[in-house]
């Protein structure tokens, strides 16, 4: 008896272009994030020492960075404003949360200061936010291990 020769075919292949494709759009993607966090942790800001500061325990919900340089500069979004500049930065972020049905009460500024800037400055600057009616406030400073 006789068996025939099957027709000797390749085996299946698989596509890999949507998946390279989408490892891009990831790198790009985390790329871009990385950007912005980037932007609210300026290396110009030297943050105090205190024994009583501990890491974050929770994420802020609606998160405003404001950083404030030793000369005084303040810096918002990676760009530098003087106290009435961000006031009226301030104004606008909150007329957009209003705008977008958040209050600005509910959202959190976090303030990260130099240590070598008068806290009379950060006091100013927390004024202004208080006066367009956010009333959540962060101070960042760094663990002394000491």
């Amino acid at each position: 008896m006789r068996l025939k020769q099957r027709a000797t075919t390749d085996p299946p292949q698989a596509d890999l272009m949507p998946m390279i494709d989408m490892t891009f759009l990831l790198i790009a993607f985390f790329m871009v994030l990385l950007n912005f966090t980037e932007a609210e942790q300026d290396e110009r800001i030297n943050l105090p020492r205190s024994q009583l500061a501990k890491p974050i325990e929770d994420r802020v919900e609606t998160p405003i960075t404001l950083q404030v340089t030793a000369d005084g500069t303040i810096l918002y979004g990676g760009r530098p404003y003087t106290l009435e500049a961000a006031r009226k930065q301030l104004l606008n972020e909150a007329q957009y949360l209003r705008a977008i049905g958040d209050s600005p009460a509910e959202a959190t500024v976090i303030v990260r200061a130099d240590a070598d800037v008068a806290f009379g400055r950060v006091q100013e600057l927390m004024e202004v936010c208080q006066d367009n009616d956010f009333e959540q406030f962060r101070l960042r400073a760094e663990s002394d291990t000491r």
